[in-house]
């Protein structure tokens, strides 16, 4: 099992020696540093981690206020571990997901969790009746009075929460983005980010435009992605299609391919609906002639 390791701190006067050495004992290959605050989660290098870690690699902290300082954020953290087959263990604390105590460990943490926010509902609900029955108005008098700080302080916690929308969903277009822009047309990048997911997890060209666009603001992804598409001869576009697919996941079988252009509705050379294997294994060929296959 491959160990992948993270350490924070959250100023320069701190040290991540001592972290580092502790990941290292516990046999981490590969150890990601950062200083940003625990507070913050538009973290560029945890958010890279997350986006490349692999099924069946753990990520270890030495703490677990080294990566989250909310019990939210760290069962989101999980969360998007687990979807991708990845696990995650804490060196001084009674988690790694694992094994059966520390799963166990996780769903005590989830279901405090639930508690806690029901307690939140509970009490805002019952605050926010009783002002109506003294005759006060709910809501922030900064905003009512349209005042620019508050205002900048509604915005900037929109676009963090924006963002963290973002994370948990980057798995699923940051790679292919990353990988296929500006080498093709966002049409066809959309058809394939959006070929193996279920329906209900599917990006429109304008949601992933904006999505793109607010991961290279922050510098998650070079502003090169959004650069004008290269003009390519039409007879090279189903190569290019069936070589993403392919460089997407490389043991995926013709049979997988044919079942993915006919999910994006794409048309064999001859104008068919259906696909053949040995129709894949020819664009493939010619894609390897045109070097657009690793």
């Amino acid at each position: 099992m491959s160990l992948i390791g993270y350490a924070r701190i959250s100023t320069e006067e701190q040290s991540l020696l001592p972290q580092r050495e502790a990941l290292q004992a516990a046999g981490c290959g590969a150890i990601h540093e950062e200083q940003a605050s625990g507070g913050d989660r538009a973290r560029p290098v945890l958010a890279r981690v997350l986006e490349r870690i692999g099924q069946g690699e753990t990520l270890v902290v030495v703490r677990i206020d080294r990566l989250a300082r909310s019990l939210p954020h760290l069962l989101e953290v999980i969360e998007r571990l687990e979807a991708k087959g990845a696990f995650f263990r804490s060196l001084q604390d009674p988690i790694d997901t694992a094994s059966p105590q520390g799963k166990f460990t996780l769903q005590v943490l989830g279901a405090a969790a639930e508690f806690e926010r029901a307690l939140i509902r509970e009490r805002t609900t019952a605050g926010l009746a009783s002002a109506r029955r003294q005759g006060r108005i709910g809501g922030n008098p900064g905003l009512r009075a349209r005042d620019p700080a508050a205002l900048r302080k509604v915005r900037l916690a929109r676009q963090n929460g924006y963002l963290e929308r973002l994370h948990a969903t980057a798995p699923d277009w940051v790679p292919q983005v990353r990988r296929l822009r500006p080498d093709m047309a966002w049409e066809d990048v959309l058809r394939i980010v959006n070929a193996p997911l279920p329906a209900a997890r599917r990006w429109t060209q304008s949601r992933l435009l904006r999505a793109v666009n607010a991961y290279v603001r922050d510098g998650f992804l070079p502003a090169t992605v959004l650069g004008r598409a290269r003009r390519r001869e039409s007879d090279d576009r189903l190569p290019a299609i069936v070589a993403a697919i392919k460089g997407a996941d490389p043991e995926i079988t013709l049979q997988a391919i044919c079942d993915r252009l006919e999910t994006m509705r794409e048309r064999t050379p001859r104008g068919r609906s259906k696909w053949q294997p040995s129709s894949v294994k020819l664009l493939l060929e010619r894609a390897q002639r045109l070097g657009l296959l690793d």
